[in-house]
């Protein structure tokens, strides 16, 4: 039964993910068959035009193997946070889709484009990372370090001298992962907790009615301690 449950649980997490992926695939797909180029409506940072990147970012990619690189760690992220924090899911997928964004039109380099998928992977990365370690939930603690095994390596992707020379939107990756950092911290107190331990009260009840304390037991009288010695001729 309970193995039953965790399968429904882990497709309905994957259905959301599974959807996003399909649909920047068909993106893909519709640019190449018509022989178009939609780069132009991702994010120009600064421009009133360039705002409508914002919603259409993730859908957006330089290449395929620029898409391919964000297929796996979306499904991935995103099924992980449906099936850890299914309260907070989306809210968190929405918010660090629009703020990533935003933030990106706000500190990047005007004249340039950004697309792909890079900065909703960034901030849902983060996101597990640091609120499963901050809720000291064992259970999101060991997903909060699977991520780290898995993209601990995207911190690079951060830094100008490292992301400019292979053109990489690392504006884009910084927003991402500066929201998804303050999500997991305003968010701390709402989903699921640390796990909090309760000892059996009726057991300890049980044992309390067999025998009394110690310092329950009354004091014993002078004449209950005095003592008769008897002696024969």
């Amino acid at each position: 039964m309970k193995e039953n449950n965790d399968r429904k649980k882990f497709f309905g997490s994957l259905a959301i993910p599974a959807l996003l992926v399909t649909l920047m695939l068909v993106v893909k797909v519709a640019e190449m068959a018509f022989s178009m180029d939609f780069s132009p409506w991702g994010i120009t940072p600064h421009t009133i035009k360039g705002l409508w990147g914002v919603l259409t970012l993730p859908f957006l990619h330089g290449s395929w193997e620029h898409l391919l690189t964000n297929i796996v760690p979306v499904l991935v992220l995103g099924t992980a946070l449906y099936y850890c924090y299914p309260t907070l899911a989306n809210p968190v997928m929405l918010i660090t889709w629009i703020a990533s964004g935003l933030l990106t039109w706000c500190i990047g380099n005007p004249g340039s484009t950004h697309v792909g998928a890079s900065a909703l992977i960034y901030g849902l990365n983060l996101f597990l990372i640091v609120s499963g370690f901050i809720r000291g939930n064992r259970q999101l603690i060991v997903i909060s370090l699977i991520m780290v095994f898995l993209y601990g390596g995207f911190i690079w992707g951060m830094i100008p001298a490292l992301a400019k020379p292979q053109n990489i939107s690392w504006e884009g990756h910084l927003s991402g992962a500066i929201v998804g950092i303050a999500l997991a911290l305003i968010l701390r107190k709402k989903g699921p907790q640390k796990e909090v331990h309760h000892w059996d009260d009726e057991d300890s009840d049980d044992d309390t009615d067999d025998e009394k304390p110690y310092w329950d037991v009354p004091t014993p009288s002078d004449e209950d301690l005095k003592v008769e010695y008897r002696f024969r001729r």
